[in-house]
């Protein structure tokens, strides 16, 4: 638009000449107008988009904690005059009725994307607010009912598989999107939105109700056979409305994770793993691009990149096995050891070798992507310290999942940064960098000619090449230092699960003496 404006202005009407001389308003000094109003309005858009972002970043950064504490803040405060209080299996059912609610809320939010009501920047942002939120709600509740369900790691691991399992099954809709997607023509799209938003709310609907029905259902069979969870939800003692518990404020609680050495250690290795996730989801299609794009067609491109979704999920259905076998901690350590040599066996071989090449760029997303679904069981065995350390009456799953994402989030948010940067401090070459266009005040007529096109390519893709296996060893080693350092596994790990599941049944005792 900026180079028709100038044409137009440097081509006026046959009487203009003549009244400029006259006028003494020389024709430069239009150009130089126009290109100050242009160069206004492009602040003003980069402003507001700013602002828009910082918005979106703040709240996508507190809403973790700020939802955990609204939920699990009365679980850890007494209420003397509440009489009897809430047992677990009260708090897993709030849990499952926090579900029922956000779920729906969460594909409707997704729906509104589609549907044009409100002016195109401000509907951006609300929907990414209101999608972002109710995401947050089901992930922290979800996650939470893992550490309220069940106490011991096998039958953990037993949930997460079959979670694993179900989210491959969902995933598969990335493929089914391929066939309704055309950039000339959304309505195809939308309707294929709008049919997985309803199954996806009537989704959220029936398994709830029918977890509800089966939790509830343990009331009346005390011997409780397949929710059994060694001191779950079975349980029926009052966690919640002791004369002797104390009211916790966030301070106490912050000052209270500030001491937990395991927790410090976790979400220092957490954080670096958030941001090498979150660098490949956002160079993945960068590196098929400039690394694999001479050796593999688009559709294969495309395949990869939505089979990178499903993978990890079905890579889970493997380790989650071995993790009730040798324990997390042996897993992930031996992920990380994994990462390590595959990223110096690529550096060795360099970029020459295609099929080798193909094979690192898929396994770094899956084991990576694998390594996070993981650590979803470390939270949960960090749950249970937490309640052991601190003599909690209930613990605080989805406020603690709440914590250790907000210390991660600068993981997600400087992924994309940090890899740009990287890549345009060794080759030069700005991601975003548009193509040049001439100033409205030049004298020169013609923009400079582009460097040619051979000189730069092996630059930018020896660039993305040492991107791609310099991160994964600079992670790898950082890892694996703060994970030695984290002591919750073998047989610290069995007395936290032994002493939770005395104060469980030292609960108990007190009821039926009562």
């Amino acid at each position: 638009m900026l180079s028709i404006q100038s044409e137009e202005v440097s081509r006026p009407s046959t009487w203009m000449p003549a009244l400029s001389s006259h006028l003494c308003f020389p024709q430069r000094f239009q150009r130089i107008s126009l290109g100050c109003s242009c160069r206004t309005s492009l602040v003003i858009h980069q402003l507001r988009l700013f602002t828009k972002e910082t918005v979106f970043l703040l709240w996508n950064s507190f809403n973790d904690p700020l939802f955990g504490w609204l939920s699990d803040r009365r679980f850890l405060s007494s209420q003397p005059r509440s009489g009897a209080g809430l047992s677990s299996r009260d708090v897993v059912l709030t849990r499952v009725r926090a579900l029922g609610w956000h779920g729906p809320l969460l594909a409707l939010s997704f729906l509104a994307f589609w549907v044009p009501w409100a002016p195109a920047g401000l509907q951006f942002l609300l929907c990414l607010c209101l999608y972002d939120g109710f995401l947050t709600l089901v992930d922290l509740h979800h996650h939470a009912l893992l550490a309220d369900l069940a106490l011991s790691a096998h039958d953990r691991t037993h949930l997460n598989f079959y979670c694993s399992l179900f989210s491959a099954a969902g995933a598969m809709s990335v493929f089914a999107s391929y066939a309704f997607w055309n950039k000339e023509d959304f309505s195809s799209f939308r309707a294929f939105c709008v049919v997985l938003a309803a199954g996806s709310g009537l989704g959220f609907l029936g398994a709830t109700q029918l977890l509800k029905r089966r939790i509830e259902a343990t009331r009346k069979d005390r011997g409780c056979p397949g929710l059994v969870m060694d001191g779950g939800v079975c349980e029926e003692e009052p966690l919640v409305g002791g004369e002797e518990a104390g009211s916790i404020t966030l301070g106490q609680y912050l000052r209270q994770l500030a001491h937990h050495q395991n927790f410090l250690w976790f979400v220092g290795m957490d954080l670096v793993q958030v941001f090498h996730c979150h660098f490949n989801s956002n160079f993945f299609p960068l590196f098929l691009e400039h690394l694999l794009s001479d050796h593999i067609s688009l559709s294969t491109g495309s395949f990869l990149l939505g089979i990178s979704y499903v993978a990890p999920h079905l890579n889970n259905l493997y380790f989650l096995p071995l993790c009730r076998r040798w324990g997390v901690y042996a897993v992930v350590r031996g992920l990380l050891l994994l990462k390590l040599s595959l990223s110096l066996l690529m550096l060795l071989a360099g970029p020459d070798h295609p099929g080798l090449l193909c094979f690192f760029i898929a396994s770094n997303r899956v084991f990576t992507e694998g390594t996070c679904k993981l650590l979803t069981l470390v939270v949960t065995d960090l749950v249970d310290e937490d309640l052991v350390l601190n003599h909690r009456k209930q613990a605080a799953s989805a406020l603690l999942f709440g914590m250790v994402a907000l210390v991660t989030k600068p993981g997600q948010t400087f992924a994309p940064l940090l890899g740009t940067w990287l890549l345009c401090f060794y080759t030069g070459h700005d991601l975003f960098q548009q193509p040049p266009v001439t100033s409205v005040g030049s004298v020169q007529p013609w923009p400079e000619p582009p460097a040619p096109a051979p000189v730069q390519a092996p630059t930018l893709r020896q660039g993305c090449f040492y991107l791609l296996v310099l991160v994964p060893i600079i992670c790898a080693l950082l890892q694996l230092f703060t994970w030695s350092q984290f002591t919750l596994h073998g047989r610290r790990l069995r007395m936290v699960k032994a002493q939770r599941q005395n104060l469980a049944q030292i609960h108990t005792l007190n009821i039926k003496m009562v």
